[in-house]
């Protein structure tokens, strides 16, 4: 593995600091802006399974799960571009709002744009759940994607201010971990109101909704302001105060000074989205659009969207289905967790190589397990129950895989390699890169599934393979770096150093 030390005069600076209650707390409760998020991947799929939701919005759909019969190709029957227009839709409104929120972000802090999120996608979720008919659908997936979009752009970059360097892979994985809590309470969830007899159980999963959106806006009313927000405002003074509460010491005067030479940067940086197409930020540049990218293209989003209708269309029960997702939703959570306590000790690159193997290996064992007993046609006869047992084993590890690198690290890297200047317009190329993938995925995996069968998961496997080796060629290690000595890192780096100024500090580079 190639590792790329920090030594000489570019060595990193060693800020004073301690991780205090005040900085847990921020990012625990900054962390609810991933609840959102994660509640609505985990709650679409499983809606979009219930035969009443079907009947009532997307009839063809349910005619031809109900109707088809044992000859016909099992992987078509949900191929919709309506029904999958109802989960897609959000993730192009989260891409607008991610761009509108990287501008008012600057002006009125991270706080302001979290609480922007909760409302918006509290909205989305009245609307949902008190749906007739299906543009009261779309228009309330379309609030989601705002409140979503808001809050992906504001809470990374929160939280990696916030946090001590020491400690900022950990802290930070905190938002992944909030979406994989919510992917699993909306598994449960669905589980629960599925089994409903009056047949409007999917409006409490699309309903409750609005509980993880109260809980982000009334987050961002408790949070303190993040020092280099207050100082991109102006407000030094309690920046100042604001930073000796959370490092938990008075010895705070070389980050202070550095945090107010990086606003001075942000300041004479008047247009930053056309800042970012410098030769200087190059490599962060190329990260924050090839991570979210890579992680779109692993397949898991797909696997937490329609991990039901995928279960159905291999010949599991509606209850099983459910069950089954439930079952990769808890793996999902649990695995994050990992990554939380091994993040900082063991780095990036570490959990980003093993995840991306684990995934690989996994993905083909998969295809060849389905392809192997399903076929062409998606008919497996009688599953026996060992079968489906060893398939939903094969996900979980998968799933397992990608929870404990690329679902975090895809989040904490882009938010941690760019300078103030450029910080909050960089996260909304990441988001918008991300929103953009996931929309067209979500959108076309149906249709894919119809066509490529069993050769959907090799084809992902493919993109897995080479993302890996990206990483080990282009990544190098981020692991206690403090965010605004980051372009060490890039010095450092046999390949990007070519692109950034020597001993160059951030205010220099502009």
């Amino acid at each position: 593995m190639l590792l790329y030390k920090l030594s000489g005069p570019s060595e990193s600076k060693n800020y004073p600091g301690k991780l205090t209650v005040r900085v847990f707390v921020a990012c625990f409760v900054a962390a609810f802006g991933g609840l959102i998020f994660g509640y609505d991947l985990g709650i679409s799929g499983g809606v979009t399974s219930m035969d009443p939701f079907l009947k009532k919005f997307f009839p063809e759909v349910y005619a031809k799960e109900n109707n088809i019969k044992p000859s016909d190709n099992q992987y078509c029957k949900f191929d919709s571009q309506t029904l999958t227009l109802f989960t897609s839709s959000l993730y192009l409104a989260a891409l607008v709002a991610s761009v509108l929120a990287s501008t008012v972000t600057r002006l009125t802090g991270r706080r302001a744009i979290m609480f922007c999120g909760g409302l918006l996608f509290l909205a989305g979720a009245l609307l949902n759940g008190f749906a007739q008919h299906v543009w009261m659908l779309i228009v309330g997936r379309i609030l989601l994607g705002f409140g979503i979009g808001c809050a992906n752009q504001s809470v990374p970059i929160y939280m990696s201010e916030v946090a001590p360097y020491k400690y900022r892979g950990a802290l930070n994985m905190m938002f992944q971990l909030a979406i994989t809590i919510g992917i699993f309470v909306a598994n449960v969830l669905n589980y629960i109101f599925a089994k409903m007899e009056n047949g409007e159980g999917w409006r409490y999963s699309l309903g409750c909704a609005i509980v993880p959106a109260i809980m982000i806006m009334f987050g961002a009313i408790i949070l303190p302001d993040s020092p280099s927000s207050l100082i991109e405002r102006g407000l030094d003074e309690k920046a100042k105060k604001e930073l000796i509460k959370i490092r938990g010491t008075t010895d705070i005067d070389q980050e202070f000074e550095d945090l107010m030479a990086a606003s001075e940067s942000s300041k004479a940086v008047k247009h930053p989205w056309v800042s970012l197409l410098k030769r200087q930020y190059r490599p962060q540049l190329a990260f924050a659009i090839a991570i979210p990218f890579f992680q779109q293209l692993t397949g898991m989003n797909v696997i937490m969207f329609y991990a039901p209708i995928l279960f159905k269309t291999i010949g599991f029960g509606a209850t099983a289905s459910l069950m089954s997702a439930m079952i990769i939703g808890a793996c999902n959570a649990i695995a994050t967790l990992v990554s939380i306590f091994t993040v900082d000790k063991f780095g990036r690159r570490t959990l980003f190589l093993e995840g991306g193997a684990q995934m690989l290996i996994c993905q083909i064992l998969i295809a060849m397990a389905i392809g192997l007993k399903f076929g062409i046609d998606g008919n497996p006869g009688v599953l026996p129950k060992w079968y489906a047992i060893m398939v939903v084993c094969g996900i979980c590890i998968y799933v397992a895989g990608f929870a404990w690198s690329w679902g975090p690290l895809g989040w904490l890297v882009p938010s941690e390699i760019f300078p103030l200047e450029v910080r909050s317009a960089a996260q909304s190329v990441n988001v918008s890169v991300n929103m953009i993938f996931t929309f067209v995925i979500a959108q076309i995996f149906t249709t894919m599934l119809c066509h490529m069968k069993f050769g959907l998961f090799m084809f992902f496997a493919c993109f897995v393979f080479a993302m890996t080796i990206f990483i080990f060629k282009l990544l190098p290690e981020t692991k206690g770096v403090p965010i605004e000595e980051m372009h060490i890192v890039w010095q450092s780096h046999p390949y990007w150093k070519k692109f950034v100024t020597p001993n160059a500090s951030p205010e220099s580079v502009c």
